[in-house]
């Protein structure tokens, strides 16, 4: 049985490799649009510290950094999401072993800020989540209607 039909909200778990910036990004930003629809999460395949250009990207945008913190995947083992939006390499290959389940399995290849060297990276790959977050989010109305419509 699904978590989310206890809380009638989806839970969605961001993935990346270190969960240091594009999942709490996505985890952040989820909340920020559309929380009262879904539980969101981050995990890292090898967990490190919040970025702290990540962070500041957030809080540019208005969105809250209250309680994020890098949380390894192993700890959500055995709980079921509804969605798992990986967003790296690293952790697609990782992700095939995970000892839990879910229905839906995303891969939205986000590039690592790190790697960029330009000032505005992390906004760039904040962007870059937000512009597919609002597209995903956009289909699972459109999902949500269209149930409604045929009961």
């Amino acid at each position: 049985m699904s978590l989310s039909s206890t809380s009638g909200k989806q839970r969605v778990l961001f993935l990346c490799h270190q969960n240091s910036a594009r999942s709490l990004m996505g985890e952040a930003l989820l909340r920020h649009l559309a929380g009262e629809h879904f539980e969101a999460f981050s995990a890292g395949t090898e967990p490190d510290e919040p970025h702290r250009k990540a962070m500041e990207a957030l809080r540019e945008q208005g969105i809250a950094t209250e309680g994020l913190a890098s949380q390894s995947l192993s700890s959500f083992a055995g709980q079921h999401f509804d969605t798992v939006i990986v967003l790296c390499d690293k952790a697609q290959e990782s992700c095939r072993d995970w000892q839990g389940s879910r229905d839906e399995h995303l891969y939205w290849d986000i590039r690592d800020p790190r790697a960029i060297e330009r000032d505005n990276a992390y906004a760039q790959a904040l962007q870059e989540i937000r512009v597919r977050l609002m597209l995903w989010l956009q289909l699972k109305e459109r999902d949500r209607s269209g149930q409604a419509a045929h009961r």
